[in-house]
């Protein structure tokens, strides 16, 4: 909205002219994210505990946890709509892929906040049905995938992390591939959000690792030279991803140990989601495996956990899955998993950034 309202002033006043850049916008939209958390978050904390809106703990958890019963919960309301508004602000608008962005992290934020609803008004840990959630976030990631496949200037080649020459075309299996990736991204956020500020941290290094990326994939010259794929109009998407850093680390001030606030599922899936779809747009799908790496554990910990327990008849890899729990079982206290878990995912981030010359 700001940059079409005054960057056609530059010609009068060249002050304006700043909101050409695109980095000026995304570090805007990042501090206007952060400070609509700051400013609004005490009264929306105080408004969930009037509701009395607050976490279920399911009971087969560790047992620490239930000290958790009934902190405000649905936190990630409040996430997406400092997002929501800070791309409106600083986005250019006329840019479809900024939409598609903001139809993806609303769809599943409303399928994750659904599932909230149920499992407040039950005072059960259970919402949503699996099947159920899972129809609903094929069917949203399904539009991201023929947009991106029909959408001129894309097609169903795969950007591959140190192997430049190798760029398998899906074809149309693109669209399964763009849901797989969604779905699962949507998912292992909501799987790694179970102590506090666990998921918004890696959620953070992962929004500002694609900032990086979505600005240079926008960046025709630059793309060319780190040879990357070009995609047209990707450079807008710098702006949510800086939305997404500000409001996460401003969430992140509430829900530092000992939180005061979650951000339930209409938080983790939406923001999963979104990254999943930021990925896929401007094609570093691949790329998530290992910027996302924390996610990716937390899942693969589940499908180990649960895989093996059937086929052994009874038998655990790990002392509860996702993994973040076996590290409490252990005993490590929940700060030291959660920094741990965190610094593990910086340097992941890292790496992923070092991919762009390692090709």
């Amino acid at each position: 909205m700001l940059y079409h309202l005054l960057y056609p002033l530059h010609d009068s006043i060249s002050a304006f002219n700043v909101f050409r850049y695109i980095t000026f916008r995304s570090i805007g939209g990042a501090v206007t994210a952060f400070l609509i958390m700051l400013i609004i978050g005490p009264w929306f904390i105080r408004q969930l505990k009037k509701y009395q809106i607050g976490q279920i703990i399911r009971e087969d958890g560790p047992e620490t946890h239930l000290a958790k019963q009934g902190v405000p919960t649905m936190g990630g309301v409040l996430i997406l709509s400092a997002i929501c508004m800070s791309t409106l602000l600083w986005a250019q608008l006329t840019n479809p892929l900024v939409w598609l962005l903001l139809f993806v992290i609303c769809f599943f934020g409303v399928i994750g906040g659904v599932d909230d609803y149920q499992k407040i008004s039950k005072k059960s840990s259970a919402g949503l049905s699996a099947k159920g959630k899972l129809i609903l976030q094929v069917l949203g990631a399904s539009v991201v995938g023929l947009f991106v496949l029909l959408h001129p200037g894309y097609d169903g080649q795969l950007s591959v992390p140190f192997l430049k020459n190798v760029q398998p075309d899906l074809s149309w299996f693109y669209v399964v591939f763009a849901i797989l990736v969604i779905v699962g991204s949507s998912n292992a956020v909501n799987l790694t959000d179970g102590l506090d500020g666990l998921a918004t941290g890696p959620t953070v290094v992962s929004a500002a690792v694609y900032l990086v990326f979505s600005y240079l994939a926008g960046h025709a010259v630059l793309a060319d030279y780190l040879q990357i794929p070009y995609v047209q109009g990707a450079g807008e998407l710098a702006v949510f991803c800086g939305a997404m850093v500000g409001a996460c680390l401003g969430f992140l001030w509430f829900n530092a140990y000992p939180a005061q606030i979650f951000m339930g599922d209409v938080g983790s899936l939406a923001l999963g989601g979104a990254l999943g779809g930021v990925a896929i747009i401007i094609k570093q799908e691949i790329l998530l495996c290992i910027v996302g790496g924390i996610f990716v554990m937390e899942a693969l910990s589940v499908i180990i956990q649960v895989g093996y327990f059937k086929v052994s008849h009874g038998k655990r890899v790990f002392l509860m899955a996702p993994f973040h729990h076996h590290f409490e079982k252990k005993g490590w206290h929940e700060p030291k998993v959660v920094v741990r878990f965190w610094i593990v995912s910086i340097i992941l981030g890292l790496f992923a950034i070092a991919t762009l010359k390692l090709r």
